[in-house]
C-alpha cells in the first residue's frame, strides 16, 4: 500500500518503540552496543559510526520521501558531497557542475577535491546543449545540478540532463536543497542521486545541521553507505533525532513558504527600486514552464537585482529589521544576505562570481503582511 507525502513524513522508518510503545523515536546516544557473543551484534549494531538506530529512522524515511531504495545521513550536506564524489570517482575524473553552484560546492571542488586530481567544469544548467558540451566522454562521471540553483534560481530540465548524463555513461547528480522533496521527486525524473542540506528545509528550524544522499540504484546505495562509514562524516543521533522532528511538518511548512514567497515576488515584480526579481514562478522566469512541470510549486526562495547597484543591495540587507540578516535558508524564520559578500564569497573572481548587486532572501513561515512592510522599509 502506497501513501501520501505527509503520510510518510510523519511514520517512514518511525514505527512506535517496540519495548515501551514510545511514538517518538527515542534517541539512541550511544558510541557502542552490548553484543550478545563474540561476532554476533545484538541486530547488527557494534559501533555508531557504522549503525545507530535513531539515524537509521532518519535515513529509512529520507529514502521513502525521494522514492529510492537506500538514503544516508551525513554530519553537513558537504560531508555528504565530498563522500558521493570520493566514492564515484577517482584522481583524473571529470564533474560539471553548475555555473553558479552554491559557493561550498565551488569551493569543495575548487580547493579541495580538485587538489586530489578530480577536475570540473562549470555549465548553464538550464541549457542542455551547454551541459552535453561541457562533458568529456570517457572522463566525465557525474552531471552535477542544482535546481533551482543557488543563488540565481536556475531550473534545470531534470529529465533532459538525466538523457544527456546517461547517454555519456555518467551520473545524474540532483541537489534537492532548495526545493525539498515535497516540491520535486529528481529520482522519478531519471536522476541517479539526490543531496540534500538537510540543514535547510528538511530540517526547517535552523537548529541542526546535516545532509543526505538517496540513491536510485540499491547497489550504489550501498557502495556509498560502506563509504560512510569508511570516511566517518556521519550525523550524531541527536542531530538525526532533530531532524526527524523537523521533517514531521515539511509538507505543511513548504505550502506556508511558497505561499508567501509568491506574494513577496508579486509585489518586488516591477518595483521601482528592483531591477530584476529571479522567482520561478513569475511567468518572466526563463524556466517557468520546466519548472511547472516538474515541480510541485515554486519554492521559498527569491533572488533579486537592486536597482542601486552593490551598495544599494547592502543597504537594503542592512536595513531588514524582520528578515534575519544571516546565511543558511529553509528555516521558518525569514532570511535575507547578500550572496557576493556572504555565501558566494568563496566564488569570487571565478567564473561563478554572482551579481555583486544580488539580494537574496529565504521567505519564512511568518504573516506575510509583515514581510510586506520590512521589505518596504528595507527597500528604501
Amino acid at each position: 500500500m502506497s501513501h501520501g507525502f505527509e503520510t510518510l513524513a510523519i511514520h517512514a522508518g518511525q514505527d512506535p518503540e517496540a519495548r515501551t510503545g514510545a511514538v517518538i523515536p527515542p534517541i539512541f546516544q550511544t558510541s557502542t552496543y552490548a553484543q550478545d557473543a563474540v561476532g554476533a551484534p545484538r541486530l547488527g549494531y557494534e559501533y555508531s559510526r557504522s549503525g545507530n538506530p535513531t539515524r537509521d529512522a532518519l535515513q529509512e524515511c529520507l529514502a521513502a520521501l525521494e522514492g529510492g531504495p537506500v538514503g544516508l545521513a551525513f554530519a553537513s550536506g558537504l560531508a555528504a558531497e565530498d563522500t558521493l564524489l570520493r566514492t564515484v570517482c577517482k584522481p583524473g575524473d571529470h564533474v560539471v557542475i553548475p555555473d553558479d553552484a552554491y559557493g561550498g560546492t565551488y569551493r569543495l571542488f575548487a580547493r579541495v577535491v580538485e587538489r586530489w586530481g578530480l577536475e570540473f567544469t562549470p555549465a548553464k544548467v538550464s541549457d542542455a546543449d551547454a551541459i552535453r558540451a561541457a562533458i568529456r566522454p570517457g572522463s566525465t562521471k557525474i552531471v552535477w545540478v542544482e535546481t533551482p540553483t543557488n543563488p540565481l534560481l536556475g531550473i534545470a530540465d531534470i529529465a533532459a540532463l538525466a538523457a544527456v548524463a546517461h547517454d555519456a555513461g555518467a551520473l545524474l547528480v540532483v541537489d534537492n536543497t532548495f526545493a525539498s522533496p515535497y516540491l520535486q521527486q529528481p529520482l522519478a525524473l531519471g536522476a541517479d542521486v539526490v543531496v540534500h542540506s538537510t540543514t535547510k528545509y528538511i530540517g526547517g528550524h535552523s537548529d541542526v545541521v546535516g545532509g543526505a544522499l538517496v540513491t536510485a540504484d540499491a547497489g550504489l546505495g550501498e557502495e556509498l553507505r560502506y563509504h560512510q562509514n569508511a570516511m566517518g562524516a556521519i550525523n550524531g543521533p541527536f542531530d538525526a533525532w532533530l531532524t526527524l522532528r523537523g521533517i514531521k511538518t515539511l509538507g505543511v511548512r513548504m505550502d506556508r513558504h511558497c505561499d508567501n514567497a509568491e506574494r513577496l515576488a508579486a509585489y518586488l515584480d516591477g518595483h521601482a527600486k528592483v531591477a530584476q526579481v529571479i522567482y520561478p514562478g513569475l511567468p518572466s522566469h526563463p524556466g517557468h514552464e520546466v519548472a511547472a512541470k516538474q515541480m510541485r510549486r515554486f519554492g521559498g526562495m527569491i533572488s533579486f537585482r537592486a536597482a542601486g547597484g552593490e551598495e544599494h543591495a547592502v543597504e537594503i540587507c542592512n536595513r531588514a529589521k524582520l528578515f534575519v540578516l544571516a546565511e543558511s535558508l529553509g528555516g521558518v524564520e525569514s532570511l535575507i544576505e547578500h550572496p557576493g559578500r556572504m555565501t558566494h564569497a568563496s566564488a569570487a573572481g571565478s567564473p561563478l562570481e554572482v551579481p555583486a548587486d544580488l539580494v537574496r532572501l529565504s521567505v519564512g513561515i511568518e504573516t506575510v503582511d509583515d514581510l510586506l512592510a520590512d521589505l518596504e522599509q528595507a527597500l528604501g
